[in-house]
């Protein structure tokens, strides 16, 4: 989770969250975690006013570093994380129209963020759990991911991989593609009927209903042997990611299609080839370890407690390049 937390930090706000202000941030993403989960009671003391209180910290330590990035941009400075390219944007439509975008406030921004760095934490640290679970149960799974990674990247070059080389990772990117089908992070995804639906031949949902359709049940249909975990569904050979297309539903479908998902599976392909190619790993196997409990994505119910120990002769220098 820290690992994570660190990861989508920099890349939504790279520098403009001080060292001091990661420790502090991390801290509170914790209490919103926790209060999440807990009794909505807001009274001093409890989890879910301590959530509400880091959240405000957040907020505000997020609308500072939206202000800053939209300092340097209007400077003419390069971007260097991605609300640096918003703000660039932003700059430029203002520039041009002479008046800003609607819902581009500071505080507005730094809303945006948040809904961002929280969609990336919770449903990414889900699927790096998996990963390494899934993974040390599937030894043929990562032979293969670690026989494609080799031929592609070494750590001894200590060059960064690039996104043309993780593009070349079919195998490994079918990997993601399933981890995420087998195991989707967010289970149910709440909706609200605008109008009278008619969900089959005998039953319309009234307009108005809170509906829970269940993403997890989804992946288990239509798709052959589906309770297997298997890559080479997604294959360019079978294809079940355009033949069960509606069924794949874990970032979501049509105009509401979550707009991380480039990034969430780049993310992952980007951690598997990195940690299979870096580390030997060893589950620690307890009864019941992969039963699934929410917290509120899912996870294993060990937190998937592994032994760690390094793999190549020595750790790529990436401060070389």
């Amino acid at each position: 989770r820290d690992l994570n937390l660190e990861t989508s930090q920099t890349v939504f706000v790279g520098t403009y969250l001080s060292s001091e202000a990661r420790e502090r941030f991390k801290v509170d993403y914790d209490l919103f975690n926790t209060g999440l989960m807990k009794l909505p009671c807001d009274l001093p003391g409890f989890a879910f006013r301590k959530a509400k209180l880091g959240i405000e910290r957040m907020l505000k330590t997020l609308t500072h570093c939206a202000a800053e990035s939209k300092k340097r941009m209007l400077q003419g400075e390069d971007p260097s994380c991605l609300i640096d390219f918003w703000m660039q944007e932003m700059v430029r439509v203002t520039a041009e129209s002479k008046t800003p975008p609607p819902h581009s406030t500071d505080e507005e921004i730094g809303n945006y963020l948040f809904d961002f760095l929280s969609a990336a934490q919770d449903a990414s640290t889900s699927s790096l759990l998996w990963v390494v679970t899934l993974l040390d149960s599937h030894p043929d799974v990562l032979r293969k991911v670690r026989e494609e990674v080799s031929r592609i990247w070494s750590p001894e070059s200590d060059v960064l991989m690039t996104a043309e080389q993780l593009r070349e990772m079919k195998y490994t990117q079918a990997v993601a593609l399933e981890v995420v089908r087998y195991r989707p992070p967010a289970t149910l995804v709440p909706h609200i009927a605008v109008e009278d639906f008619p969900l089959t031949e005998w039953y319309t949902i009234p307009k108005g209903s809170i509906l829970f359709p269940s993403v997890y049940e989804s992946s288990f249909q239509g798709f052959r042997e589906a309770d297997r975990f298997e890559p080479e569904r997604f294959s360019e050979e079978r294809q079940e990611d355009v033949i069960f297309k509606r069924n794949y539903l874990a970032f979501g479908a049509g105009p509401h299609q979550c707009v991380g998902q480039r990034y969430a599976l780049n993310h992952l392909v980007l951690f598997i080839a990195m940690f299979v190619t870096l580390l030997d790993f060893k589950r620690h196997r307890t009864d019941g370890c992969d039963e699934i409990i929410y917290t509120p994505t899912i996870s294993p119910k060990d937190g998937c407690m592994v032994f760690l120990s390094r793999r190549c002769p020595r750790y790529p220098n990436f401060t070389l390049n």
